[in-house]
């Protein structure tokens, strides 16, 4: 029998989450039913978008029930299976939970990954390179020679998505909340870097992108989205991939007062989320790969180790104190007679 160590939410967050939201708990893993497998997890992916999932409210995931495993993507190894698609062995990954073992039937996103390289399955190369990639290339359509700014610009996605808009051929403008951000935004090609913090946000955007925005990556929402809006050239296109700014006080979001701008310079705002657009994955993919095997994109980890480090890992991700893609790794666990 395998006994399941699971990260579960013990009540919701008031704000900023605390560590005592969180508990732990055991369960038995029972063997898997026709059409499912069970996995033994090895990586957990820390997103901000788990923060909306611990609220009480709709999205475009059901939030996670008092007591519930922690929702988040997974990378691990087939240890059971009745799906003959996922055999015995397989390196897969998807949405599942944080825990050591998920059984699992039709998770989001779930296929076969190749088993070298895990970390960068999960991050640059997996969930987050493919974000960054379709929201410049599908729902912002970056030209070369065009300016591409970027929100949470030193976050796993903003990173790739900085990275791959120079790949393009695009002038990129990264945003970021501390001057060690900005520096690693420099150290990885970006043409310029404005630290929110100590800025004025709008007056740096104007400095940085004197002709104007083209395509702007958001990551944050809120007075950065505010204070974008005006920079935007005529026709320009802002592609949403998240709102982190607002997450920890969803009940009291920062009312944006430029959207008028949307109308004066005929901008497309479009939100969007990876696994909708799968039909463009396979080819988003083979770029991810090809360039990381050129150098032209660098991943940049930020990887902890255990189980029981997940829940500070998440707040320390919320806090704007890490650098590029969070991580967990879990030790292999053994069968509990």
């Amino acid at each position: 029998m395998l006994v399941n160590r699971r990260i579960v939410l013990k009540r919701r967050p008031a704000g900023m989450p605390v560590v005592d939201d969180f508990g732990i708990d055991t369960i038995a893993v029972p063997d898997p039913a026709e059409g499912e497998i069970v996995v033994a997890n090895r990586i957990l992916s820390i997103d901000p978008a788990i923060r909306g999932w611990l609220d009480d409210r709709p999205s475009y995931m059901p939030p996670i029930a008092i007591g519930n495993v922690i929702r988040s993507m997974t990378l691990g190894e087939v240890i059971a299976s009745r799906n003959p698609a996922f055999p015995l062995g397989c390196c897969v990954r998807g949405v599942a939970g944080w825990e050591a073992f998920s059984s699992i039937g039709d998770a989001v996103g779930l296929e076969r990954v190749a088993a070298d390289n895990a970390e960068r399955q999960m991050g640059a190369l997996g969930p987050a390179g493919l974000t960054a990639w379709v929201g410049l290339n599908i729902i912002g359509a970056v030209q070369p020679g065009e300016t591409v700014l970027v929100s949470a610009a030193a976050g796993a996605v903003g990173s790739v998505a900085g990275q791959i808009a120079l790949i393009l051929g695009a002038r990129v403008v990264g945003i970021a909340g501390s001057e060690a951000k900005c520096a690693a935004l420099l150290g990885m090609g970006f043409d310029a870097a404005i630290n929110h913090r100590t800025e004025n946000l709008a007056s740096a955007i104007r400095a940085a992108c004197p002709e104007g925005v083209d395509v702007y990556f958001d990551n944050v929402g809120g007075r950065v989205l505010e204070a974008v809006l005006p920079a935007m050239k005529l026709n320009g296109r802002v592609a949403v991939c998240g709102m982190v700014g607002d997450y920890n006080d969803a009940d009291n979001p920062h009312g944006v007062k430029t959207l008028w701008q949307l109308v004066v310079n005929r901008i497309t705002m479009r939100g969007f989320l990876t696994y909708d657009h799968a039909e463009h994955l396979a080819r988003a993919q083979a770029d991810l790969d090809g360039w990381a095997r050129d150098g032209r994109l660098v991943p940049i980890d930020n990887v902890r180790d255990g189980l029981d480090t997940a829940p500070q890992a998440l707040i320390d991700l919320l806090a704007g104190r890490t650098i590029g893609k969070t991580l967990v790794r879990l030790q292999p666990q053994e069968p509990v007679p």
